[in-house]
């Protein structure tokens, strides 16, 4: 089963795909993604998620000379070509090719379509639960744009690597948390379940909504309000959500531990629900 790109329409190995070097997501980093994970082969909340990128690019001003039924049939011949019963499906659409020059060119966006296999975390991750730490936020100010432009991410990220923890939380100067460097965040206390408010700071993470949505179904109050660092280590649990990582508990953050240490009940409750049918034990 190989690895497939779609590139503007056209398809082919991804080790073949080839993208200008003009291209403004290599020089500006000036375009807008999407990751959907599938399980079975089919898309998990793809409408979502398309949605979202409707969002992203509506915000920066790109303009495909695409449909969505175009993107939506790209996306059903990638994934059965691929054949991956569990696979990630990356979509970056970018502002096209151009001399280097800051001001928008008249060209045709540039869209990327890649289809990989994928795998959910080890069983033994999501029962003894993940270290996170702390970095300072310095990210532009429109994190609810899901562009290109990741490098604090990335600079995290390798923060949290270096210090053996899993993912890093974004950090104001007064303590209040935004998210991951890749996932949204979570905590319990007195059975509410809190994540921070949606906003400039925040991606409107579509796996974050159907958290949000399995917690009320089971019956728990949520709530959508600041988190800072005394919360967590005030908390009862914190867990963190993604695409694909689903749902993970979080049993340190820097070097502090979450209540007892081990992922709570209702993190292995939600982990379970996640998605439907898996069938996991909670």
């Amino acid at each position: 089963m190989p690895d497939i790109a779609c590139l503007n329409g056209t398809f082919g190995p991804l080790a073949e795909a080839r993208v200008s070097v003009e291209d403004r997501g290599f020089l500006f980093g000036d375009g807008v993604y999407e990751v959907i994970r599938t399980y079975g082969g089919a898309p998990f909340l793809l409408e979502d998620h398309l949605d979202r990128l409707e969002r992203s690019l509506d915000a920066v001003r790109i303009r495909p000379r695409w449909g969505r039924p175009d993107l939506e049939g790209w996306i059903a011949e990638a994934l059965e070509s691929a054949g991956y019963p569990d696979a990630k499906l990356y979509v970056q659409v970018t502002r096209g090719v151009a001399p280097r020059d800051h001001a928008f060119p008249d060209v045709p966006p540039t869209t990327l379509l890649t289809v990989t296999s994928i795998r959910s975390l080890p069983e033994a991750v999501q029962a003894a639960g993940v270290a996170v730490v702390t970095t300072p936020d310095l990210r532009w100010g429109r994190c609810d744009v899901k562009s290109l432009n990741l490098l604090p991410n990335v600079l995290a990220r390798q923060a949290a690597k270096e210090a053996g923890a899993f993912e890093a939380l974004f950090a104001a100067p007064d303590g209040t948390l935004a998210e991951g460097a890749g996932s949204n965040l979570f905590a319990v206390q007195d059975g509410v379940v809190a994540t921070p408010a949606l906003g400039p700071r925040i991606l409107a993470g579509v796996s974050r909504a159907y958290v949000l949505n399995l917690a009320r179904q089971a019956g728990l109050k949520t709530a959508e309000r600041p988190l800072t660092t005394a919360d967590l280590e005030r908390a009862d649990e914190v867990f963190l959500s993604g695409t694909t990582i689903e749902v993970i508990g979080v049993v340190r953050v820097d070097d502090r531990p979450v209540a007892d240490g081990r992922p709570g009940p209702v993190t292995r409750r939600l982990a379970a629900a996640f998605p439907p049918g898996r069938g996991r034990e909670a």
